[in-house]
């Protein structure tokens, strides 16, 4: 049996093939694929038993994906969005996960995946109505909401409101609202930025990518830089913004609270 695993979060692409890979020790594992071009140019080529994917990736939704290849093969959804795990779950009968996964979870999903044995036909005609349902569920660029990071043993997931900011110091450390910071699975900045919606991130300079939310103001420094200061506790840390910046980041920083994008 051959299982594909899609997903673009590497720390969470990691556990995914590592519990898997326990869970179903005989079969073949592909990915983790990352991005909608790499599953299309997957499925174009290969059909695997059973998909196990992400809803939103770097580049869009696997739905499109899906949809470009005529996909007949079982899915299970994992999500960190209830709306969209509902209405898969609702619409094929196709079990979804939301993150962070749950081992006992994944376990009943594929224990569900192999009682589970509906005609070719039958599965095609279904997954082709909801992939027709869902068609318009990504008409603009989808960004993440939250981000995994790890705390003590666990794998948790951070709401992008409670991201004081991302800051480059060897590893890409997450920080928190409440002062924690946290190891990312994330490579460079440079990536984070890809995924996180820039009305609610700016990327200060090299080191940090800073959350709307966490801001309380600016001073301006004679140099014509920025001084950025974070609400407590992270008010220690020292963000400068360049001259070269600092009008886009006035226009970003107040065109975002006028709109009551800051609490």
């Amino acid at each position: 049996m051959t299982i594909l695993l899609i997903e673009d979060e590497p720390l969470v692409g990691k556990q995914l093939l590592k519990l898997v890979s326990q869970l179903e020790p005989a079969a073949t594992l592909v990915g983790p694929l990352t991005s909608v071009q790499q599953v299309v140019e997957y499925l174009t080529h290969h059909r695997p038993d059973l998909v196990i994917a992400d809803i939103q990736l770097a580049d869009g939704v696997s739905f499109e994906a899906f949809r470009q290849v005529g996909l007949n093969t079982p899915v299970i959804f994992t999500t960190a969005y209830d709306e969209y795990a509902i209405r898969a779950f609702k619409l094929n009968s196709i079990d979804y996960l939301l993150k962070p996964i749950d081992p006992d979870e994944l376990r009943a999903a594929l224990a569900k995946f192999h009682r589970w044995q509906p005609s070719g036909a039958d599965f095609a005609d279904q997954f082709r109505v909801f992939l027709n349902q869902v068609a318009g569920v990504s008409p603009t660029p989808t960004y993440k909401r939250r981000f995994m990071a790890h705390h003590l043993r666990q794998i948790v997931p951070i709401p992008q409101e409670q991201v004081a900011c991302f800051c480059r110091d060897e590893l890409i450390f997450l920080h928190t609202a409440d002062g924690q910071k946290l190891v990312t699975d994330y490579r460079t900045l440079d990536e984070v930025e890809e995924l996180a919606d820039p009305a609610q991130f700016f990327r200060a300079n090299r080191q940090y990518l800073i959350g709307l939310e966490a801001i309380s103001g600016y001073e301006t420094h004679y140099t014509g830089k920025l001084i950025i200061r974070l609400k407590a506790p992270n008010n220690r840390l020292e963000l400068a913004i360049s001259k070269e910046k600092a009008t886009a980041f006035r226009q970003w920083f107040e065109g975002n609270t006028a709109s009551g994008l800051v609490r």
